[in-house]
């Protein structure tokens, strides 16, 4: 899952940035509002952590120019503004949740876990396939009740690819989640990736689609 960090606040940035990369997130950081914006133009994420109080352009103003433009992207407003007014001037701006600074890393990756899984369409925190079942909080995986030993990136891709089960994931799109802007991506990485999953978890998991990408199909 590859997120995007809007905040300048360049010691509580790097350490956000470090946190949710051990937690298996592909960040990528920016400090400006129109930074972020640019970010958007060239990348596709799967969810926003927004500080407010930001240079030049506020973070309230970027998140309605997001939501005026249709954007559904989860956005998360992170910031130290925390009276009620701003919580409810955020939330009605269109922000999916709010969390004050100070704040608590694992609250956060939770909170995190919380809306990339509503946005799936999942009430449910641990994702079940048959006889496979991945759990995004405690990173592991099952095959018959029994633990798999799988790499953090092979994880990334089995998420994604059972995030959006019945849809083709395209390699490139794969490896905008495993990889963020500083991260040197190899030309094979998620071939390899897929080739261990399928040894690990059984051949007939992961279908490919020549020339398309690969999926996981719906369960019958």
């Amino acid at each position: 899952m590859r997120l995007l960090l809007v905040e300048d606040d360049t010691l509580l940035g790097d350490g956000i940035r470090s946190g949710l990369e051990q937690e298996g997130y592909a960040v990528d950081w920016v400090e400006s509002a129109e930074s972020a914006e640019l970010a958007m133009e060239t990348g596709q994420y799967d969810l926003m952590i927004l500080d407010l109080g930001l240079p030049g352009m506020p973070g309230l103003t970027l998140l309605k120019r997001l939501r005026e433009g249709e954007n559904d992207l989860p956005v998360l407003i992170l910031t130290a503004r925390d009276a009620v007014q701003d919580r409810i001037e955020g939330l009605d701006s269109g922000a999916d949740d709010y969390l004050s600074k100070p704040f608590d890393l694992e609250e956060l990756a939770a909170r995190i876990r919380a809306l990339l899984r509503r946005r799936s369409g999942r009430a449910n925190p641990v994702i079940r396939h048959g006889n496979l079942t991945l759990d995004p909080a405690a990173h592991e995986v099952t095959l018959d009740d029994r633990p798999v030993d799988i790499s953090p990136r092979e994880f990334a891709i089995l998420q994604m690819l059972l995030e959006n089960r019945g849809k083709v994931m395209s390699r490139s799109r794969l490896e905008e989640g495993l990889y963020s802007w500083n991260a040197e991506v190899e030309s094979n990485t998620v071939e390899v990736h897929i080739h261990h999953l399928r040894r690990k978890l059984g051949a007939e998991l992961i279908r490919t689609i020549r020339g398309v990408g690969y999926i996981i199909d719906k369960p019958r």
